[in-house]
């Protein structure tokens, strides 16, 4: 049976909301492992048959434990992941397009598949007070994220991708 596997990080809980509507999406249509980035193994990500990464951008680029998590798995995978189709979402405060450019990258070195352009969800966060605040992802947003895990699920499942 095939699985998707998404893997996340997120500080002020922008990222971890639409990693989680994705997933709740995407678990209609195959079965869907939902990791936090400083827990995920590269065995996790031999067990599935394709990804959706989630991260915050900080610094025009992506978030620090999203970076160990692709250190960490990188060689362990390299060569046995290749062709599989990832997807990915940036939480931004204002851009995302350096994270989104970082991730896609590493995903190029794995040889995976894009088969959805990144979805960035910009919080225009700008002060130190709203970069370190919880974050509050708008319902129309979080909508975005589901289309993108249930597409994801669905081609998945159908062997589309």
């Amino acid at each position: 049976m095939s699985q998707l596997l998404i893997v996340y990080h997120s500080k002020t809980g922008g990222s971890r909301q639409m990693a989680e509507a994705a997933a709740n999406a995407a678990r209609v249509e195959i079965p869907t492992e939902l990791k936090l980035a400083a827990e995920a193994e590269p065995t996790d990500m031999l067990m599935a048959d394709g990804y959706i990464f989630c991260a915050p951008e900080n610094l025009a680029a992506i978030a620090g434990l999203m970076k160990d998590f692709f250190d960490r798995c990188y060689y362990p995978v390299l060569g046995k992941v290749e062709g599989r189709p990832y997807s990915q979402m940036v939480c931004a405060g204002s851009d995302g397009e350096s994270a989104a450019r970082q991730t896609a990258r590493i995903a190029q070195g794995w040889r995976l598949r894009e088969v959805q352009p990144p979805l960035i969800v910009c919080t225009h966060a700008q002060t130190p007070e709203a970069i370190l605040a919880n974050k509050v992802i708008p319902e129309e947003q979080l909508s975005l994220c589901r289309e993108l895990g249930s597409a994801m699920g669905a081609g998945i499942s159908m062997g589309v991708f």
